[in-house]
């Protein structure tokens, strides 16, 4: 039989399995935590921070990623309390200026009120959350795809950019993709926020711009 912990998320006394993480615990329950790297099937990667909650203990209190940490007890989860609504929105403000035009994007900033981007919009096609790369090695055993470059020349891509062998064009990486997909279909300025989606359209993927 698994081992409980005992721990308390948005004020509520709740147990979960040792060696679950606090997003599985929180959804286990029913508690809504935003997440764009984080996929089932894939190990957690902890890139994109948007599933970020304040973790109590005690006096002490922390900001992290609920996609990698463990359950503990005696700890205190808050997944929407003033510290986490303004760093989740600060998450979602740099992704949205690295890639303005993203539907997924544009609908989280309307989910989670950010009206405004504050950061130098470049639309980059890319927000660096990992996915495709993981998606690529881990379920589809190919490892064609990869990070390239460090700080803000990181990028994604095949060795030496041209078609790797390993590659059997699956589309497995446009499939995940928050940005690879049918651009939000509002009628804005590149850069602009929506605001007022009514998300009605079905996503369709398409290849990312090169």
């Amino acid at each position: 039989m698994s081992e409980m912990i005992n721990l308390v998320i948005d004020g509520q006394a709740v147990e979960a399995e040792r060696g679950w993480t606090v997003l599985e615990a929180a959804r286990y329950y029913g508690v809504d935590i935003p997440t764009l790297c984080h996929k089932e099937g894939l190990a957690p990667y902890s890139a994109c921070r948007l599933c970020v909650v304040e973790i109590r203990r005690g006096n002490r209190s922390q900001l992290s990623a609920s996609c990698s940490f463990p359950v503990q007890d005696g700890i205190e989860v808050l997944t929407n309390s003033a510290r986490v609504q303004k760093s989740r929105k600060v998450i979602i403000e740099l992704m949205l200026a690295s890639c303005p035009n993203s539907r997924t994007l544009q609908c989280l900033a309307s989910k989670y009120g950010v009206t405004k981007i504050r950061y130098k919009s470049e639309d980059r096609g890319c927000v660096l959350c990992g996915l495709c790369v993981r998606v690529c090695e881990e379920q589809m055993g190919a490892g064609a795809i990869g990070f390239f470059y460090r700080g803000t020349g990181r990028e994604v891509a095949m060795p030496f950019h041209t078609r790797d062998e390993l590659c059997r064009e699956c589309g497995a990486c446009l499939y995940v993709c928050p940005v690879c997909e049918l651009p939000c279909q509002g009628p804005l300025q590149p850069g602009e926020l929506c605001n007022a989606c009514l998300d009605t359209l079905q996503i369709e993927a398409f290849p990312c711009r090169e």
